[in-house]
Formats: C-alpha cells, structure tokens, sequence
C-alpha cells in the first residue's frame, strides 16, 4: 500500500475477527519496528509480544477494562529503557527513551494498517500493572499497548484539524 494511502485509511481499531495474523506480517510488522529511528540509534526500547489469552485478559484488567485487547491475535507492549539512552544523561533517560518507543509503536501502527491489518493505540493503562504482568525488569517504563488484529469492522471517519489551525508559520 502507498505510504500515504496507509496513513489516510489508518484508523483507531477496537474490533477484531479471530482470525490469527500470519506470521509472515507479524514478522514484517516486528521488523518495522527495528527499523524506527532511535536517538544516536540506541533503541532505547523494548517489545514484549503477547499472544497467550490469559496474558490478554490481565492486560484488560489493566488498561482499565478496554474488552477488545483480549480478541486481538496480538499485543504488543512498548516500554522505554532509559538505561539505553544514558548517553545523552537525564534527557535522554527522561525523553529519547520515550520518543524512540512511542516511534516503534508508531511504525508497528502503520506496518500493520499497510498489511491490511488494524490496531489501536492504548495510553490509557495502569503502568505498574502492565509492568507486572510482562514482567517489566526495574528501569522500564511502559508507554503504549498496542493490540493487532484484522478489523471485524471498520469505524467511522473522524474529523481533523485543519492545517492552517494546526501548522503555524514561523512563529505562534
């Protein structure tokens, strides 16, 4: 799919079929995600890969009840290592860290809806929680959840700011 069809038909997607993804996507998807641009190109980030349905049904308990990460064939965790970034001192614990796994999650977001998959972006999560549940070593910080699945319906177009109320010239 052209790049700039993907971002135009990319959409929020909380229903999935059950149908498993093939793992020839799922493996482009994680390659997707190796290839995101990282600050000095540390990848300061890891992915845990969630399939099994008890993991996903302790993952909806944590993303405050969000039903539909369980029916995904797949989750994915993002979290920022900070330890990676330490090149770059305090900014780079405190933000390249975070800015390289919300850049992977980004790319895994988009490889997905180019396959003709969809997924949906969750924020909304109780950190310490999900931390439990992966697993998370002390020092990782999670920043997204990312269930992936094939859409079992598509949902309606949203509305966008305009660019002239978004963009500014120069100066606010």
């Amino acid at each position: 799919m052209d790049f700039f069809k993907t971002i135009e038909n990319r959409h929020s997607i909380r229903a999935f079929t059950p149908e498993l993804i093939e793992d020839e996507k799922l493996e482009k998807i994680l390659e997707a995600i190796n290839l995101a641009p990282s600050a000095g190109n540390l990848q300061a980030y890891e992915v845990v890969l969630v399939k099994d349905a008890v993991q996903k049904k302790k993952l909806v308990e944590a993303c405050m009840g969000q039903s539909f990460i369980a029916a995904a064939p797949v989750v994915l965790v993002f979290c920022a290592n900070p330890e990676r970034a330490s090149r770059y001192g305090e900014r780079g614990k405190d933000l390249y860290s975070i800015q390289d796994a919300t850049i992977a999650c980004t790319h895994a977001h988009l490889a997905a809806a180019s396959l003709g998959l969809g997924s949906c972006w969750i924020g909304a999560f109780d950190p310490k929680k999900v931390s439990e549940i992966i697993g998370a070593p002390f020092g990782l910080e999670v920043v997204a959840v990312l269930p992936i699945g094939y859409p079992a319906k598509e949902p309606n177009p949203t509305g966008r700011r305009k660019l002239g109320d978004l963009v500014k010239e120069e100066k606010f």
